[in-house]
């Protein structure tokens, strides 16, 4: 990629070092700390090098689909074969993002060893759990980062691609058939509103300006009129708790779950009733979101291994805090979505 962050003489110099090292006739002895950090930026080279060069091969295969489907387009060939065609072709070009994705990731740790950044070291003085929320930080930004690329390719990525497709489609037909040109142009507008408002939503995601503009408690005001607006569940708000308890980083995170928790009632609950409510008490500044819906087998879930994204992303948020968070469900039995923040940890 042309914006790698070093040049490929910079990714073989640890790669040639770890394998002088490997020819010596002193293997016998313990290794240095230095052969072993040469070991593990070589490492990661060669992760790197062999990642790229399946993603060149990926992308001769990509540009191999992408020169039949074009075929076909030309050959007026049976268009539903075109569609199915060219579903593929943008299914490869996520697939080409996600390997770009996972290079960057490399390079950024190849970078981090070669520098000598000592952020993520704890220092000896300082708890282990110190040292494990520093990581898990690091874990949760790099979680956020990844899953907001693969949304962006898998949607309005998808979308867009999709969408050329269909102009050349239009182009082609727009004379002889002019009529169901006009339907393809319609339908291409309302696909390219409705991936507007996903590209909005994710710019929203990254920073919530609505905190700014109209404060904590305002903020899930408007969150809940929203969900209100889409769908006519009656939501109700008891917001007692001071939002100038919390710092900014903290009121971030109480947003997002707000908003999260919200979400997943739309989605899965089946709700008739919900209730949004903060309270202070006790030390503690606590946010409940509370449905009757269907609920589910918190138990079960977990046994059975499966992840939930939307709880597994309210759960980091929460930890980044220092704050505690549960839910409680059951099958026919409503759910509850709790975070708890400790007064003084502002998160900051």
């Amino acid at each position: 990629m042309s914006t790698d962050p070093y040049t490929p003489g910079q990714m073989d110099a640890p790669n040639a070092e770890a394998n002088s090292h490997a020819a010596s006739p002193q293997d016998a002895r313990p290794a240095s700390f230095d052969e072993l950090h040469a070991e593990a930026k070589a490492a990661l080279t060669y992760s790197a090098n062999t990642l790229r060069a399946i993603r060149e091969r990926f992308r001769e295969a990509h540009a191999a689909d992408v020169a039949r489907w074009q075929q076909l387009y030309e050959s007026s060939a049976d268009r539903s074969e075109v569609g199915r065609l060219g579903e593929e072709v943008g299914d490869q070009q996520s697939q080409l993002a996600k390997m770009d994705l996972a290079i960057k990731n490399l390079e950024s740790t190849w970078l981090f060893l070669e520098r000598g950044d000592a952020t993520l070291v704890s220092d000896a003085e300082l708890p282990g759990n110190v040292a494990d929320m520093q990581m898990r930080i690091v874990e949760a930004q790099e979680a956020e980062r990844t899953r907001l690329a693969q949304e962006i390719h898998d949607g309005p990525g998808q979308a867009l691609t999709n969408a050329i497709f269909q102009v050349e489609y239009v182009e082609r037909i727009i004379v002889r058939d002019p009529r169901e040109a006009r339907a393809e142009l319609r339908d291409l507008r309302d696909i390219l509103r409705r991936e507007l408002s996903d590209v909005r939503t994710f710019i929203s995601a990254l920073r919530p300006p609505v905190l700014d503009q109209l404060g904590l408690d305002g903020a899930i005001r408007d969150t809940i009129e929203h969900l209100r607006t889409l769908t006519g569940l009656p939501i109700t708000a008891e917001l007692s708790a001071p939002p100038e308890r919390l710092g900014e980083a903290a009121q971030t995170v109480v947003l997002r779950i707000v908003q999260e928790a919200l979400h997943n009632v739309r989605k899965h609950a089946a709700a008739s009733t919900v209730t949004v409510s903060t309270e202070a008490r006790d030390g503690e500044w606590t946010l409940e979101v509370r449905d009757d819906g269907q609920g589910f087998d918190v138990g079960a879930v977990a046994a059975r291994g499966r992840r939930n994204f939307g709880l597994q992303f309210m759960r980091e948020r929460a930890e980044l805090i220092g704050a505690s968070f549960d839910v409680r469900s059951r099958p026919d039995g409503g759910t509850v979505v709790r975070l708890m923040i400790p007064v003084g940890a502002r998160g900051e």
